[in-house]
């Protein structure tokens, strides 16, 4: 079978890598015709990197138009996600887009829609779902064995980031360039793994902290009350300002706990519930036995790797995606459910008002600072694990 030919829109960051994965033949059934940046330096990089037959353009919108892919990897700044997964979806083409899906849910919406009409294959570049670890956690909580689920906390700080990396870009954390912050930039992977693994929340009061370690006008620092269906309750707690950072979860439910940290997963099982242990008791202090144990693992975690082989092979065989597009809104409908609470200064429930989103984020935008910075490309490999 011949491979699905793609064509990679922007190769900064993240975009390179990928580039370099499939030139590599890291990757099987996929094969590199095309790149796309606006960047005139990036472009004399991969004419200099790649091979000939790599035809390289001035504008993503030009590479879709062309007619040369099969399917296209969407690795340009928020904004323009939507706009381009939609102009490949009119195009004939299959769409993997890098994470976030967008800036704010109403456009994702409108991408999903289009998706499920072209009959395409549309995917997100959820890569953190290919950790065994996480994999491990989601297969437990969907079997059932522990039951009712009662408490959520994620300590998610291990993302720090210093003043020069918020200055590499002249579009980084700013409302107008980036639209948001930490959870926009490196926490939609874990908040698309607390949505996988326990369920999109119902309410969230969250508060966001601006510019607080660094000189940006977004959000670097955020705590977030979280509720779910059935009463249990969580916290989400993520900064880029903290050295050496942590990386801690933990899911409490009746039979016992799942512990998440340093690599391993740790499940502490009560032998009884300890909703009916509490009721039932005939003692103040005794509380239910329990087991503790080492949850073994397989030990893959393809990554980048992972996410764009079942990619090709959806399109090819009929394979299974790591993330499907149209799962892409509810990270972000939580994302921008804690960025509203924290403008609003109260509880909001999900889903959100869309509209009432999307203003409050254009009002921001209208005041955006504008940063005449020259991109300083950062090699990204390994960054995006912490």
């Amino acid at each position: 079978m011949s491979n699905v030919k793609i064509g990679i829109i922007g190769i900064g960051n993240m975009g390179a890598v990928h580039c370099k994965n499939i030139l590599a033949g890291k990757t099987k059934g996929l094969e590199l015709v095309a790149v796309a940046d606006t960047n005139p330096s990036r472009l004399e990089w991969a004419k200099a990197e790649f091979p000939a037959s790599v035809k390289r353009y001035e504008e993503g919108a030009d590479l879709i138009k062309s007619g040369v892919c099969d399917a296209v990897l969407v690795a340009v700044p928020h904004y323009q996600h939507p706009e381009l997964c939609l102009l490949a979806f009119e195009n004939g083409q299959h769409v993997l887009c890098e994470k976030p899906a967008g800036v704010y849910t109403k456009a994702v919406r409108e991408v999903n829609e289009a998706a499920e009409k072209s009959g395409l294959v549309y995917a997100l570049m959820y890569n953190q779902r290919t950790n065994c670890l996480y994999r491990k956690m989601h297969e437990i909580m969907q079997s059932g064995e522990m039951g009712r689920m009662k408490r959520v906390v994620w300590l998610i700080t291990n993302w720090f980031r210093t003043q020069h990396y918020y200055d590499s870009g002249a579009w980084r954390a700013t409302w107008a360039g980036e639209g948001g912050g930490v959870l926009l930039n490196q926490c939609p992977h874990n908040l698309d793994l607390l949505q996988w693994i326990c369920g999109l929340p119902t309410a969230v009061q969250a508060f966001c902290h601006e510019g607080k370690w660094h000189d940006i006008e977004v959000e670097d620092d955020v705590t977030a009350y979280l509720e779910f269906e059935g009463g249990a309750t969580g916290v989400f707690i993520t900064s880029t300002g903290d050295a050496p950072g942590t990386n801690r979860f933990e899911i409490h439910c009746e039979f016992g706990s799942l512990l998440s940290e340093n690599g391993k997963l740790t499940m502490y099982k009560n032998k009884v519930s300890d909703i009916e242990f509490l009721r039932t008791a005939d003692s103040n202090y005794d509380v239910p036995e329990y087991e503790v144990i080492d949850i073994p693992l397989d030990g893959e975690n393809p990554q980048h790797v992972g996410v764009l082989n079942a990619f090709a092979a959806r399109i090819s065989e009929n394979g299974t995606l790591v993330a499907e597009g149209k799962e892409g809104i509810r990270g972000l409908m939580l994302s921008n459910a804690m960025h509203l609470s924290s403008w609003l200064g109260k509880k909001v429930a999900l889903p959100i008002d869309e509209d009432l989103y999307l203003a409050e984020l254009n009002r921001r935008r209208a005041v955006s600072r504008v940063k005449d910075t020259e991109t300083d490309y950062i090699k990204a490999e390994g960054s995006y694990g912490r």
